[in-house]
């Protein structure tokens, strides 16, 4: 009795994902890059599976870019998100949908969101994600030209792996006129984008 209703559950929770993604694709055509070239180095085109690890900054800053140029994106998993963040960077909050709990398996959530979303960002909470199903998943994200985000679990045999580390902060003046040491407030961090260990650029959030 307890698995049936758990799948039922399950049947009903994937059928309103697939209602509140028809509510927010309207007709709106997706458009022909999922990121726009502000995005600096990161240059994820559609269809691409990356782990990102690291400041949650960078997370941020690509679910703004994609849709703040016109595309759709999913949150799953991350019920502790900073959408003012993402909001400040320039991220369309018509065009966010939040799932903070995907129940025990959130890439299932995931599998079905790559359907009609731009860009999926996948929180997994700890879990590890077997090459097997990770390869279904990312052939299914490819075919869609949905771009999976991973963070917070292993994802194995992920072609993308991305860190992003604090490299600098931007700093408002103060009351005395110029940036201070103690005075002032963090208007934007800098961020160092590595991929295998490798420098391959930097991102400015805020």
């Amino acid at each position: 009795m307890t698995a049936a209703l758990a799948s039922e559950n399950r049947a009903e929770q994937l059928k309103l994902l697939r209602q509140k993604m028809a509510a927010m694709s309207g007709d709106h055509t997706r458009p022909d890059d999922l990121l726009p070239e502000s995005a600096g180095p990161l240059m994820l085109p559609r269809g691409t599976v990356a782990v990102l690890s690291g400041a949650r900054s960078l997370l941020l800053r690509v679910v703004a870019e994609a849709t703040a140029g016109g595309g759709n994106a999913a949150i799953v998993g991350q019920p502790d998100i900073g959408l003012l963040a993402a909001v400040e960077m320039g991220a369309d909050l018509s065009r966010i949908a939040v799932i903070p709990d995907p129940g025990t398996d959130p890439v299932e959530v995931a599998a079905v969101l790559i359907d009609g979303m731009d860009l999926v960002a996948l929180g997994l909470g700890g879990r590890r994600v077997p090459r097997s199903r990770a390869r279904a998943v990312v052939a299914r994200a490819r075919t869609k030209g949905c771009t999976l985000l991973v963070t917070d679990g292993d994802w194995e045999g992920a072609p993308t792996r991305l860190e992003a580390r604090v490299c600098g902060y931007e700093i408002t003046a103060g009351s005395r006129g110029a940036p201070t040491p103690g005075f002032g407030r963090i208007s934007g961090v800098r961020l160092q984008v590595c991929a295998g260990g490798r420098t391959i650029g930097r991102v400015r959030t805020g």
